[in-house]
C-alpha cells in the first residue's frame, strides 16, 4: 500500500462533504465552526474548506458530481496534506462513475472519515492508498465542550508520526449518544458511559494480517458493485467491522454476517476485530450473534475480538486500510505493526 506524508503543524487540511451535505446547513455551521477551530487550535493546522462542501443537503444530495470534484481538487492541490470528511451518510455510492482512480493513485494524502466514507476508503483502496478509517468533523473534532484525548492522542499517533502505531487498547470510557446538535447545546458535554476491555468471542492464539473492513450496513450496500473486495482482498486479513446508529437487529445481523460467511469472508480472513455498538445498544445479542455464525459455518479457531473503540463510537482510534495488524486473543490485545504515514509521499510507477 502507498502511505501518505505525516501531518505537521502548519500543514493544511481539507474539508469535504462526500456523502451529506449537513456541514453546511444553517442551523449546524456553529459545529462546522467549531470543528475547523479545534483543528487549527490543537493540531497547529490551517484549514481549506472545499468549493462545495457547505452547500448544504440538497446541493450535494443534487449534485454527486460535484462532490467528487471536491475530492479531485483537494487530492491535486499541492498545499493540501490530508483530507477530512464533514460526515458519514448513506449515498456516497453515487460518486462513484466520477472518481479519476489514477488521481486517488498518485496523490497519496491522508483521508479520514467512516460509516458511509467505507466507500470512499474501499476506493483508495483499490488505488493502493492506504487511508484512516477515522474520525470526521462534525463528530469527533466538534465534539461538544472539547475534544477526547483518546481521539487526539491516536490523530498523534497516527498521523503526525510516522513510527508505529502499536498496540490500541478500548477507549475506558465513551460518549453517550442522543445530545441533540442544537446552539444551545454548544457548551453541554455528553454523558460518559463506562467502556470495558477487549472480550474474545471466538478463537484463541495470535495471528496477523492487513487491515481492511468498515461500516457493515454499508459494506452489505457494496456487495455486487466494483468497491465490494475481492476474496484474495481478504485473503489473510484482519477484518474490522462495526455497525451504525441505525442500531441493525440482531437477526439482520445474523442475516448479514451468514451471507459474507456464505460467500467465503471468514474463510479467507486471518482474524476479526469488531467495534462496540453504539451506546451499547445490543451489546450482548450482537455477541451471541457472532458465536452462533462462526459455529454454524466451524471456524471454531478463527480469532474474534469484540468491543473496539472506532467507528460510530466516540472517543475513537483511527484504523489504516491495508497495513499489517494484530489479534492476540490470548492476551485480549490488539495492535498495528506499522506507522500510518512516511516522511515523504511514495508513488507508485
Amino acid at each position: 500500500m502507498i502511505k501518505p506524508a505525516k501531518l505537521k503543524r502548519g500543514d493544511t487540511i481539507a474539508i469535504v462533504s462526500l456523502s451529506s451535505g449537513l456541514a453546511g446547513e444553517e442551523n449546524i455551521r456553529w459545529r462546522t465552526e467549531q470543528g475547523i477551530q479545534r483543528l487549527e487550535e490543537l493540531f497547529g493546522l490551517r484549514v481549506k474548506v472545499m468549493p462545495h462542501a457547505l452547500k448544504g443537503i440538497e446541493y450535494l444530495y443534487e449534485h454527486p458530481e460535484k462532490r467528487a470534484e471536491d475530492l479531485h481538487q483537494a487530492l491535486q492541490d499541492e498545499e493540501v496534506k490530508g483530507i477530512i470528511c464533514a460526515i458519514g451518510g448513506y449515498e456516497s455510492i453515487r460518486l462513484l462513475p466520477y472518481i479519476d482512480f489514477d488521481i486517488l493513485r498518485r496523490n497519496p494524502k491522508i483521508f479520514s472519515g467512516y460509516s458511509d466514507t467505507t466507500v470512499q476508503h474501499l476506493m483508495f483502496y483499490q488505488a493502493g492508498v492506504s487511508s484512516s478509517y477515522g474520525p470526521a468533523l462534525l463528530t469527533d473534532f466538534a465534539e461538544n465542550v472539547e475534544m477526547d484525548e483518546y481521539t487526539v492522542d491516536h490523530i498523534k499517533r497516527t498521523w503526525f508520526s510516522d513510527e508505529e502505531i502499536g498496540e490500541i487498547e478500548p477507549a475506558e470510557q465513551i460518549r453517550q449518544y442522543g445530545l441533540k446538535w442544537e446552539s444551545e447545546n454548544q457548551f453541554t458535554a455528553r454523558d460518559m458511559i463506562t467502556n470495558g476491555g477487549y472480550e474474545v468471542l471466538n478463537g484463541s492464539g495470535k495471528v496477523q494480517g492487513h487491515l481492511i473492513g468498515g461500516c457493515l450496513e454499508t459494506l452489505a450496500s457494496l456487495r455486487g458493485t466494483s468497491l465490494f473486495p475481492a476474496l484474495k482482498d481478504f485473503k489473510s486479513a484482519i477484518f474490522f467491522v462495526e455497525t451504525s446508529e441505525e442500531y441493525i437487529t440482531p437477526i439482520d445481523l445474523e442475516s448479514e454476517l451468514r451471507t459474507l460467511a456464505v460467500i467465503g469472508v471468514f474463510e479467507q480472513v486471518n482474524g476479526v476485530i469488531i467495534g462496540k455498538p453504539q451506546n451499547n445498544v445490543y451489546y450482548e445479542e450482537y455477541k451471541t450473534v457472532w458465536q452462533t455464525i462462526m459455529n454454524e459455518f466451524g471456524y471454531h479457531d478463527l480469532p474474534v475480538l469484540y468491543n473496539g473503540s472506532f467507528g460510530h463510537n466516540e472517543p475513537k482510534c483511527i484504523l489504516p486500510y491495508g497495513l499489517q495488524a494484530e489479534i492476540d486473543a490470548d492476551h485480549r490485545k490488539f495492535k498495528v505493526l506499522q506507522g500510518a504515514v512516511e516522511n515523504e509521499w511514495i508513488l507508485s510507477s
